[in-house]
């Protein structure tokens, strides 16, 4: 069941000069025709792409804010739940024919693709996500989320219901201007390799997220 409850509504922000709005194409996928939108920030180089579904110039637009995930999301790993998430972000607005998933380049939640790998070396020794990132001097979670903001702004989005089990994620749009109307959860399947991460997710930053198997396991043991 998703979260409803009334917009978080802040004054709208005017754009900044950091995103420009480079290139476009309507792409065919095996869900179907996406128009796909690159946005890059001016700042740094880096592009960042939004995935779109039908009219979205208007309120309550499904949105989901993914950043980066080469390892799950190519190369296949069960270390985290990502490449489900987009995959079925991707499912729902193109099922439900209205939508938009950002895909936004801040591998390893902003340390970089090197430096997650890194991390996985320290989590093999016990060490779990956030205490590894520690370790390698850098907070728990560098991404920002203004850059998102000014996407949805680019594509008139004017607020949204926000796939999502991270409530930074929902602060963060909000902080940045981006009404958020409700939130709709981002159910994934768990196994032995990333039930600890999710678990870890949970407790230590509140990452809304069920693990039906195991609270199924627990109800019936109690």
């Amino acid at each position: 069941m998703s979260d409803t409850r009334p917009p978080q509504v802040l004054p709208s922000r005017k754009p900044t000069q950091n995103l420009e709005r480079y290139s476009e194409a309507d792409i065919p996928t095996e869900r179907g025709m996406l128009r796909t939108v690159v946005f890059r920030d001016r700042r740094n180089g880096r592009e960042h792409i939004a995935m779109v579904v039908g009219d979205v110039a208007k309120e309550g637009v499904p949105v989901r804010v993914h950043s980066e995930c080469l390892t799950s999301e190519v190369f296949g790993s069960l270390k985290c739940d990502c490449r489900q998430q987009l995959d079925r972000a991707l499912d729902f607005i193109t099922q439900g024919g209205c939508g938009v998933v950002l895909y936004l380049r801040q591998e390893g939640r902003g340390i970089g693709l090197g430096n997650k790998i890194k991390a996985y070396a320290l989590q093999s020794k016990g060490y779990d996500t956030y205490e590894a990132n520690r370790q390698l001097g850098f907070a728990d979670d560098l991404r920002s989320y203004d850059i998102a903001a000014e996407m949805l702004r680019s594509l008139d989005v004017r607020s949204v219901d926000l796939i999502t089990n991270n409530p930074l994620k929902i602060a963060g749009l909000v902080e940045e201007g981006m009404p958020v109307r409700r939130r709709i959860p981002s159910r994934t399947e768990h196994n032995p390799h990333n039930v600890g991460y999710l678990k870890t997710k949970r407790e230590r930053t509140g990452h809304l997220i069920e693990l039906f198997a195991e609270e199924d396991t627990e109800a019936k043991a109690g």
